[in-house]
């Protein structure tokens, strides 16, 4: 299934994620990207469930979504958007973390919150690429950063 689309904006639902990205179970940690502005922006949805298996070690008594999962969801949300919007949808992109700046943890995650992802991009369009990222739960931030990543575009 390719991109959906609503006005301009375009929606990659979990078939799409999974043909742009090469994370699976238990790494996938993205389930649907809304509002897609070509490379510009969107928003990832991460619906936390008590059944991932960081809440077996993560505090077992009270569960606590990694905070360093919340920025690889983003960064994942990130790869989506850039996937989507230069059409990399089953040629194997691979996407590499190099730098994250500034992350800031401002509220707990627990099973049953949805994650809202809203990432931009700073820079792209080449090799390397600058995002920022918001994470948050109901309106209330989680998580804020800046990161880059290496886009290791398909030939």
């Amino acid at each position: 299934m390719d991109a959906t689309v609503s006005g301009d904006l375009k929606t990659a639902d979990i078939d799409l994620i999974m043909r742009i990205l090469p994370h699976r179970y238990p790494f996938l940690l993205v389930d649907r990207v809304i509002d897609i502005d070509g490379t510009k922006s969107g928003i990832g949805i991460k619906n936390v469930t008590a059944n991932e298996p960081q809440f077996t070690g993560h505090f077992p008594q009270t569960p606590v979504f990694p905070g360093v999962l919340m920025v690889e969801a983003m960064a994942q949300t990130a790869a989506v958007i850039a996937g989507v919007g230069l059409d990399l949808a089953d040629k194997e992109l691979g996407v590499y973390f190099m730098a994250m700046d500034g992350v800031k943890f401002r509220r707990k995650v627990v099973p049953g919150d949805t994650l809202r992802m809203e990432v931009t991009t700073v820079r792209g369009g080449g090799k390397v690429w600058k995002f920022t990222g918001v994470a948050s739960v109901e309106g209330e931030v989680a998580c804020e950063c800046a990161f880059t990543a290496m886009m290791d575009m398909p030939k």
